[in-house]
């Protein structure tokens, strides 16, 4: 099949390369613009853009799909499907319309569940004992297409959105690569998402990142976990220079009880509203690499009694 792809991240890199490997003809590769990243500030193209130049793949970087230039030079792709993967991008009816399969989106949650755009941190986050990732055909309305293929995969109590996304990419790119098949095949059923259940995963804000100790140890651990690695949680304390932030890139609920913030051991164990949790890594800036909640303890002299912000 003539296919467009339209993806930008680690995340996409995957499906392209499996559909790449099936066979079928990549028409054009859709993805972000390179961006200036690292101490130079050089150019650096997308995980997907490098891709599809190792592929011999077209490459288009448009800033906005929606002018009828736009539209047309699509149109001149003659593609039989569109398969759009963490694209960063909203397509309009016009693009929706051209393919004569359509558009096809991976999507990295159990939908209606976690509609938008951080589906993976929000299933964490919200201490969710699943998530999956789907196919789905795309519609105007956010993530509210039918959907014809769907995989779970489980979360358990430490797992990061890190883990959960690195888990759910080869998943997607098996699952995209079975609805290309059955496309040219017999063809694909689709089911409409229930209304019931809808759950929007709203863009992830810094502001969301320090850690609230007053909430429940569960809730405190799902945050952590759910944010790492990136933007990463943190708590502030005075380490002896000053209020300091200190990131938490994993943490488990523990045994314990006290003042919410109150460091309780020396293993970092941490007294949140109700229960307590343990640190297993964090990240204090400056000093090279990740650490275990213990050997931030010690490495900043805390002793139990300590209030973490």
């Amino acid at each position: 099949m003539r296919v467009v792809f339209m993806g930008t991240p680690d995340f996409a890199v995957p499906t392209l390369a499996r559909l790449a490997a099936d066979g079928h003809a990549i028409a054009a590769v859709y993805t972000r613009a390179p961006a200036r990243a690292g101490r130079g500030m050089a150019l650096r193209p997308s995980p997907v853009h490098a891709l599809a130049d190792n592929l011999g793949a077209p490459v288009l970087t448009p800033s906005t799909l929606r002018t009828p230039e736009a539209a047309e030079t699509f149109a001149d792709h003659g593609a039989d499907v569109a398969v759009v993967v963490a694209y960063g991008m909203l397509l309009p009816q016009a693009i929706l319309d051209l393919p004569r399969h359509g558009c096809l989106n991976l999507h990295g949650s159990l939908l209606p569940r976690w509609r938008g755009a951080a589906p993976i941190q929000r299933a964490v986050m919200a201490g969710d004992a699943e998530s999956g990732i789907g196919v789905m055909r795309m519609e105007a309305g956010l993530d509210t297409g039918p959907v014809a293929l769907e995989a779970r995969v489980p979360i358990t109590v430490e797992m990061t959105a890190g883990e959960l996304h690195d888990a759910l990419m080869p998943v997607g790119a098996g699952l995209m690569s079975d609805a290309l098949k059955a496309l040219d095949g017999s063809g694909l059923t689709f089911t409409p998402q229930p209304e019931e259940g809808v759950v929007y995963a709203h863009k992830i804000t810094n502001e969301e990142a320090r850690i609230d100790w007053s909430r429940d140890a569960a809730t405190v651990a799902a945050h952590i976990n759910g944010l790492s690695p990136f933007p990463g949680a943190f708590l502030e304390a005075d380490l002896g220079k000053g209020p300091e932030r200190v990131k938490v890139l994993r943490a488990l609920p523990a045994q314990g009880k006290g003042e919410p913030g109150t460091l309780l051991d020396g293993e970092a164990t941490i007294a949140c509203g109700t229960g307590a949790v343990r640190l297993l890594e964090t990240r204090r800036a400056g000093k090279g690499g990740s650490a275990t909640g213990g050997e931030f303890v010690r490495g900043a002299r805390l002793a139990p009694g300590a209030r973490l912000g």
